[in-house]
């Protein structure tokens, strides 16, 4: 496969990753605070495992990881535990497409990451155009952290884990399977999860103390699991054929899906701030996007 057909893949699948991630999100918020967030992050990570090692050990990709692999991959579980804890914290509260626009402040962080620690060469307008997303991220805040209070960071906090987490993963999904990583994952979440979830048990702290789902919330656990599975690892794939700075500003595809389930499932609707902080953000990713697209057409003429 050529770099151009790589590159058009790998657009494809972060779209489908944009597509799935919101449905994940509403079965969440589905769930609400019937259970704690720590038994439904945890749950969604045991489906993960249950269903990648299998094909992992049957294809024949598994393989046995050095001490530095088994690092990382505890950094990368670690990452992803706490972001999904803190987003789906955020959903008990929040109208689903709020949280998703100030958590697409992602982006930049993972565009500026990956100017620091990829080396991905950034120019000037690019950064212009962060500062701009910014902007539109914090006329999404300040109305949400009126209402909403200390609740409305929890999604900033999200941001700032997946970014890691996307960086990470660009670093090692070049080394292994897509599918391996994400079974990996999967894993390594449960070794840190599980002890935490022991330990609160009993606890009366309604986040981290667990309890036995009934039969809906049982139905929505396995749901959220099995999408939850599909779309890391299409962004996993993803990340394997493309930068992360051209796939980022895709992920803005979320928006449009989020504010659609919201309406229809919850009769959610963003204010007219929330609506212009969107409209800043999409339009400075996709100045990002198609910037980028056009300089790749370039480096491909001089070539």
């Amino acid at each position: 496969m050529d770099n151009a057909s790589r590159t058009s893949l790998g657009i494809l699948l972060m779209v489908a990753f944009a597509a799935l991630a919101p449905i994940m999100d509403t079965f969440a918020k589905l769930i609400g605070d019937a259970l704690a967030v720590a038994l439904v992050a945890a749950s969604r990570f045991a489906i993960q495992a249950a269903i990648l090692f299998p094909i992992a050990v049957f294809m024949g990709w598994l393989h046995r990881p050095g001490a530095v692999e088994i690092g990382l991959h505890m950094l990368r579980a670690t990452l992803l535990l706490v972001a999904t804890a803190f987003f789906f914290f955020a959903l008990q509260f929040m109208p689903m497409a709020d949280a998703i626009s100030i958590f697409f402040v992602e982006p930049f962080i993972l565009i500026l990451l990956g100017s620091f620690l990829l080396g991905e060469q950034i120019g000037p307008r690019r950064y212009i155009a962060c500062v701009i997303g910014f902007s539109g991220a914090l006329l999404i805040i300040q109305p949400s952290f009126n209402e909403f209070g200390a609740i409305a960071m929890a999604p900033l906090c999200t941001a700032l884990m997946f970014a890691l987490y996307l960086i990470l993963t660009r670093r090692m999904v070049t080394r292994m399977h897509p599918i391996t990583l994400q079974a990996y994952t999967g894993f390594a979440a449960l070794v840190v999860a599980v002890p935490i979830l022991w330990a609160f048990n009993g606890s009366g702290i309604s986040q981290l103390d667990p309890s036995w789902p009934e039969m809906r919330e049982l139905k929505f656990l396995i749901a959220l699991g099995l999408i939850a599975t599909l779309s890391h690892v299409c962004i996993s794939f993803a990340l394997s054929l493309a930068p992360a700075s051209l796939l980022a500003p895709l992920q803005y595809l979320e928006i449009v899906s989020a504010t659609l389930l919201g309406f229809y499932i919850f009769g959610d609707l963003p204010d007219t701030y929330t609506f212009f902080g969107i409209a800043l953000i999409v339009l400075s990713g996709l100045y990002v996007f198609f910037r980028e697209r056009q300089l790749g057409r370039k480096e491909r003429a001089e070539a």
